[in-house]
């Protein structure tokens, strides 16, 4: 295989903060690079880099692009096509032709032929026209680059054929669900006869299930179309799957480079390295629950049970868990604890210092009292995207301090959730949609803990994340316990995690609680269909 990328000596600086550093690395045309890494390693910004439509003022070193060029049009081509026709104008010839990102500005028509040659899919950004049919989506970009109108449907129709969505073509796209808009995304790249496809954790939102289907679809046209691909994951499987070569990205640097599986499992032992302390002493009951009853009229159903005859208690400093599946009645139940829901009957307290609360009387000396020192941290969490980190951690929230003394504030709290002092005080400034998914969770705990909480209830914080974002949350919640003292009741399906995280666990079944204690001993009691039903929703 012809060498086609060359990376020499990257160094990338955002406000005096080295988030690439000395970057070396190389990949052959036609090969699958992965890229391993925790999140705000620097992966994404690497892939920019690559991609080539930005430009950075902190930067240096080289990347060089080894092409094939004609002369007389400018027409680009892998290296592989030296010596050939050029298929664009047929006057001339394909010659070798070099390129370095870091010295051409984005106003060279060198680059710019470059990048149009190289492909990219995201995350989350999933680009497309939401009120328009998917066929409407592929044959617009067909048309954006000149292609006839009564050339453009078929050959739009062929492209969906590709990434196995023709059965979807009719459909309008926000009705899609994410796995088939990425396959729509990717149709429309594939427009665009790619070199390079640059995928950028471009299942890390979707269920393992519906990511297989996207990662076979992606593999299937990369062989497809000769492309090289650059893919980044939080899933090491999948780059064990889909890549020729990994390497792994910690902290701007690279500290790994080899066979994919071998660089897999390294990486698989490095997110494996979260513990929980065992010496964590707790206090005396923070809430207590005796007799709880939720119950609702339903008109097809009768009286509904959602929460019948629950009791428990939770200690000050406790990670404590109501497990479940859906429908179990461990929502209800934190909706009543934080005074969202009111209970039919029985008796929940909360102790703010030395008195009890009854959290069944509302009012700013009842219920009111002890809600200001609770914080909810819901599934889908939202951060302001139009404002800035220490926005998003001050001012829309309601905290009026000074700004140095905010700023302060702000780089404190980021640390308790795992940021070191170096990494918050460089991501102050950023928006979010510019951290990673990993770091977002962090803030939006971070945002919970700027209103000093006693007491914390996280609803699902795990959600559909790869294995990796799951050992940052954890990590989170567990520095922040140590740090700030806090108590925090989580609410989740995910078994594995409340296993790992919780010091207790109570398992709740048709709105009861049917046991309290230590996590192994409790989650061990699940019925089978209760496990694969929990595994369903993870």
């Amino acid at each position: 295989m012809a060498l086609f990328i060359e990376v020499k000596n990257l160094t990338l600086e955002f406000d005096g903060v080295k988030v690439l550093k000395d970057i070396n690395l190389t990949i052959e045309e036609g090969q699958v690079l992965g890229i391993l890494g925790r999140s705000g390693s620097g992966k994404t910004v690497l892939m920019h880099v690559l991609r080539g439509v930005e430009e950075y003022e902190g930067i240096s070193g080289e990347v060089i692009y080894h092409l094939a060029r004609c002369e007389k049009c400018g027409h680009i081509e892998p290296p592989s096509k030296v010596g050939q026709e050029c298929s664009a104008c047929g006057q001339d010839t394909l010659k070798a032709f070099d390129a370095d990102f870091i010295k051409l500005s984005l106003h060279d028509n060198e680059r710019r032929e470059i990048t149009k040659r190289i492909a990219i899919m995201l995350q989350r950004t999933f680009a497309l026209y939401g009120d328009d049919r998917v066929i409407t989506n592929v044959v617009n970009s067909l048309t954006e680059i000149g292609v006839s109108s009564e050339n453009a449907l078929a050959r739009a129709v062929e492209l969906l054929e590709k990434v196995q969505l023709s059965h979807r073509m009719m459909h309008v796209a926000r009705d899609l669900s994410g796995g088939e808009k990425q396959r729509v995304v990717l149709a429309r790249q594939l427009v665009r006869d790619p070199m390079l496809l640059i995928a950028d954790e471009p299942t890390g939102t979707l269920d393992p299930r519906t990511a297989d289907v996207v990662h076979s679809v992606i593999a299937k046209a990369v062989k497809d179309y000769n492309m090289t691909m650059v893919i980044t994951s939080h899933w090491s499987e999948v780059v064990e799957d889909l890549a020729d070569k990994a390497i792994i990205l910690e902290d701007g640097a690279i500290t790994r480079e080899g066979a994919p599986s071998e660089v897999a499992k390294e990486f698989m032992e490095m997110i494996c390295s979260v513990e929980k302390k065992c010496d964590v002493v707790v206090g005396d009951p923070l809430i207590k629950v005796d007799n709880l009853v939720k119950k609702y009229i339903s008109v097809s159903r009768g009286v509904v049970y959602a929460v019948n005859d629950v009791s428990f208690d939770v200690k000050e400093g406790e990670i404590f868990g109501l497990a479940g599946t859906s429908g179990a009645g461990k929502t209800t139940t934190s909706e009543v604890l934080m005074g969202i829901v009111q209970p039919t009957s029985g008796d929940i307290q909360v102790r703010v210092g030395d008195e009890w609360i009854d959290m069944r009387k509302p009012g700013p000396e009842c219920r009111g009292r002890a809600v200001k020192y609770m914080g909810i941290l819901h599934q889908e969490y939202g951060l302001y995207t139009h404002r800035t980190i220490i926005d998003n951690l001050t001012e829309s929230i309601g905290i009026d301090l000074p700004y140095e003394l905010a700023v302060r504030k702000a780089i404190n709290t980021l640390q308790a959730t795992g940021f070191t002092d170096e990494k918050a005080k460089s991501i102050l400034s950023k928006m979010s949609d510019e951290i990673s998914e990993g770091e977002r969770h962090r803030v939006a705990l971070a945002q919970i803990l700027m209103k000093e909480p006693n007491i914390i209830i996280m609803d699902e914080p795990t959600g559909t994340m790869d294995p990796f974002t799951k050992k940052e949350v954890t990590k989170s919640i567990l520095e922040a316990r140590e740090k700030m003292g806090d108590t925090f009741v989580i609410v989740s399906h995910d078994m594995d995690f409340l296993e790992e995280i919780c010091d207790r666990v109570a398992l709740m079944r048709n709105g009861k609680v049917v046991s309290v204690g230590e996590p192994a001993a409790v989650l061990s009691q699940l019925t089978d269909e209760e496990r694969m039903e929990a595994a369903a929703e993870t």
